[in-house]
């Protein structure tokens, strides 16, 4: 029995298997509000057999947009809009979760595609950054970012918990935070981007502050019976990593303490001139020492591609989960051929009945 293809229970939800979908920004919202292409895009990927379906990055407020495409949940209107999409996942079979945050400084960008840049400051699309602290990110993201206030800082923390109020009764089961790839949580995180003097800066429990307070709060509006998890960059391959990851997963063992549910090991991103060793599942012996010295459960990403891999990091304990990406927008049903690569031999272990049978016969089992 290949330990990919079984079940992962985490308080009241149970995933069908190992495999989770990544949330992966797809630039395609007006207004924040979602549209055909979602509802189409997370049927599809939730039917092609993927155990938890982690719809993209979604905006806490207007300001907090990667791109002006982005989806939002800063209103009950995109709330309405997304919740048919919620409920398409799980007809399909799949725990449907979501991910919400704040672009901070690499907010008002463009989109891949058109540049992967800041709009131009005259661009009437785009909009003034904030961050902890007036320093851009640099490279194709120049902007400087205004500095936050303190009513800025509750204010922020008060649109994560507007928008986790939503997904919670838009029927969302599993809530992602995101704290990485160098948006405003990581801001505040990284001695890159945050060199504020309050008590929201210089030492590692003052820049780790604005995250813990913001997931306090969100825990206490969020139900007990569904997972809250974060997404959290813990290191930044910039050379000063082993100190990182010490603080990082330090705060990781306050997020347990504090009733974090699950964690997704990524990266920070905080700096253009990182170095990172890109490689076939290259965070994974990471990750398993975060999940190991934390004791939360666990996943995650980049560069997990072949079954056998995701089934290895499964089997040997590494991660419980596999966030996957690319391979799941190039074929949706990538678990499907996955169980066949790894000799499952019953589709209906990871489609809906009906469609297993129909696949089955398509490819003559």
């Amino acid at each position: 029995m290949s330990k990919l293809f079984t079940p992962f229970t985490l308080k009241g939800i149970t995933l069908r298997n190992r495999i989770a979908v990544s949330p992966m920004c797809q630039y395609s919202a007006v207004n924040g509000l979602p549209n055909d292409w979602h509802q189409a895009h997370y049927a599809t990927l939730a039917r092609g057999g993927s155990g938890l379906v982690v719809v993209e990055a979604t905006a806490v407020s207007p300001e907090g947009r990667i791109t002006p495409q982005c989806l939002g949940l800063w209103n009950d209107d995109q709330a309405a809009r997304l919740a048919p999409v919620i409920a398409a996942i799980k007809a399909a079979g799949a725990v449907p979760g979501i991910q919400i945050g704040h672009a901070g400084r690499k907010a008002s960008a463009n989109r891949p595609w058109e540049g992967d840049d800041h709009m131009s400051e005259s661009d009437p699309r785009g909009w003034q950054p904030i961050a902890p602290s007036a320093i851009p990110f640099g490279a194709n993201l120049p902007r400087v970012p205004r500095a936050m206030t303190k009513d800025d800082i509750n204010r922020v923390r008060g649109d994560f918990v507007a928008a986790a109020k939503r997904a919670r009764d838009i029927g969302v089961e599993f809530l992602m935070l995101h704290f990485s790839h160098g948006y405003l949580a990581q801001n505040f995180l990284s001695d890159w981007s945050n060199h504020r003097t309050d008590e929201y800066g210089g030492t590692a429990e003052n820049r780790r502050r604005f995250l813990l307070e913001t997931f306090d709060a969100v825990r206490q509006v969020w139900p007990e019976n569904r997972p809250l998890s974060v997404r959290l960059g813990m290191l930044e391959f910039d050379g000063k990593d082993e100190a990182t990851l010490a603080e990082s997963i330090e705060l990781a063992r306050q997020f347990r303490q504090h009733g974090l549910d699950f964690i997704d090991v990524s990266m920070g991103f905080s700096t253009p001139t990182a170095k990172i060793p890109w490689g076939p599942g290259f965070l994974a012996p990471i990750a398993s020492r975060v999940l190991r010295e934390s004791g939360l459960p666990g996943a995650t990403t980049w560069n997990i591609s072949t079954p056998e891999l995701a089934e290895h990091l499964i089997s040997t304990g590494a991660v419980d989960l596999v966030m996957l990406g690319r391979p799941l927008l190039a074929n949706p049903h990538w678990p499907y051929a996955a169980a066949q690569k790894l000799g499952v031999d019953k589709a209906s272990w990871i489609l809906p009945a009906p469609y297993a049978h129909w696949l089955e016969r398509y490819r003559g089992a």
